[in-house]
């Protein structure tokens, strides 16, 4: 009787030892009212900023797509609900801090009327907020749309410029070999491309900067809605920078042959609508390239399956 009743003790003394230890890190439910005060009070910091930004989508044809950005990003965002809410929601405290550095970046950029600044804060601010709230895994999940919003800001004027001329440059020597190569002669100094009829002066606006940040926004948003893969989105963003450049350089090439011929073809509506024609041509390119990298994956799973 002592024997067992030392066993039921000791089986007791078992029974009530401490479980493992808890992680530091406990999931709590989806805290809806902080979300919602918290992106009240976001949006209405950036009421004057938004405005300004706004203006120059409607005024500068090189952010002209900045309107779609935000409505493709958020119809993103609810499309991925079901993985977003899905994810255990931890806070994690790190986010206070990219907050803060987003809000003396928003400080910084107001005092110096730095609009990128400013503009680019409420992206970092926004991922900070979302990894405060829901930890690494929500903002993994997030991770697409945030980066869709950040199309919708206007490259900085130091970084345009050091965009713009290489593509200038580019897009004149191409159009002055190209023209030598069918017999029309030309001078060129720099950008600008002399013919016997006229001058062509390769511009910024006809730098390709324009539809290449078009087409970088359109080339991620066409790899996700068009592609299960995980990859092919940023395979296509990364494909539509030769694509963008090329197109181009034929477009300036193009022009110096109709304007060898006739001058006054190239002004006006008919220089627009070549433009056009070119982005349309940019569109095609990015469409076949997709297909082309499906048709060698899809040859190359076969042939590994056909090994294995």
């Amino acid at each position: 009787m002592q024997q067992m009743s030392g066993d039921t003790a000791a089986v007791a003394h078992v029974e009530a030892r401490p479980t493992e230890k808890a992680s530091s890190a406990v999931e709590t439910p989806i805290p809806w009212t902080s979300i919602l005060w918290f992106s009240a009070i976001l949006l209405v910091s950036y009421v004057a900023i938004f405005k300004a930004l706004v203006t120059q989508w409607s005024t500068d044809e090189d952010v002209g797509h900045g309107f779609f950005v935000p409505p493709i990003a958020a119809f993103i965002a609810w499309q991925k609900r079901e993985e977003i809410l899905g994810q255990p929601w931890v806070p994690n405290y790190l986010g206070i801090l990219v907050v803060l550095w987003g809000s003396v970046q928003l400080i910084v950029g107001s005092l110096g009327a730095e609009l990128f600044l400013q503009r680019t804060s409420f992206i970092i601010i926004l991922a900070g907020a979302i990894l405060l709230t829901g930890g690494w895994n929500v903002l993994k999940a997030c991770g697409l749309p945030i980066f869709v919003l950040t199309f919708m800001v206007p490259l900085p004027k130091v970084i345009y410029g050091q965009l713009t001329l290489p593509l200038q440059l580019f897009a004149s020597q191409v159009a002055e070999n190209v023209l030598l190569l069918v017999g029309i002669p030309v001078l060129r100094d720099g950008n600008i491309i002399e013919l016997a009829t006229t001058k062509l002066s390769v511009v910024e606006a006809c730098s390709g900067i324009r539809s290449l940040l078009s087409l970088s926004f359109i080339g991620i948003v066409y790899g996700y809605f068009f592609d299960d893969k995980p990859w092919m989105k940023w395979v296509l963003l990364a494909g539509t920078v030769p694509i963008a450049v090329a197109a181009n350089a034929a477009r300036v090439t193009a022009t110096g042959i109709i304007a060898d011929s006739d001058p006054a073809l190239v002004q006006g509506t008919l220089h627009t609508m070549e433009g056009w024609v070119i982005f349309v041509l940019d569109l095609i390119l990015l469409v076949a390239l997709h297909t082309a990298i499906n048709w060698i994956w899809t040859k190359r799973q076969g042939g590994a399956a056909a090994a294995a």
